[in-house]
């Protein structure tokens, strides 16, 4: 997984808020209609700004995470050129 400036820059900031040596666990979870959905937790045990899950590595594969502002909304944005489907809502995908 490939991680934007951006992205860095705003994880950066979250950590330094905590405060702390931890970092963020990156992985996704089975739900909506399409099948999975990304999923980013604080992990104050780790090592490192960025850890995915191992189990879902290869979902990770050609992955960029980018820190998007669109109007009055913000936030991760994941692009999975691996996907091959979403759900209507964009909640969840398919790979």
């Amino acid at each position: 997984m490939k991680i934007t400036n951006k992205a860095r820059d705003k994880i950066q900031h979250f950590l330094d808020g905590k405060n702390s040596n931890g970092g963020v666990f990156v992985t996704v979870k089975t739900t909506g209609c399409s099948g999975y959905a990304y999923y980013l937790e604080y992990d104050d045990n780790q090592d490192g700004i960025i850890r995915i899950d191992p189990k879902y590595a290869s979902l990770f594969e050609g992955v960029v995470l980018d820190y998007v502002k669109k109007g009055l909304n913000e936030g991760f944005e994941f692009d999975n050129p691996n996907e091959k489907a979403r759900c209507g809502c964009g909640e969840s995908f398919t790979v």
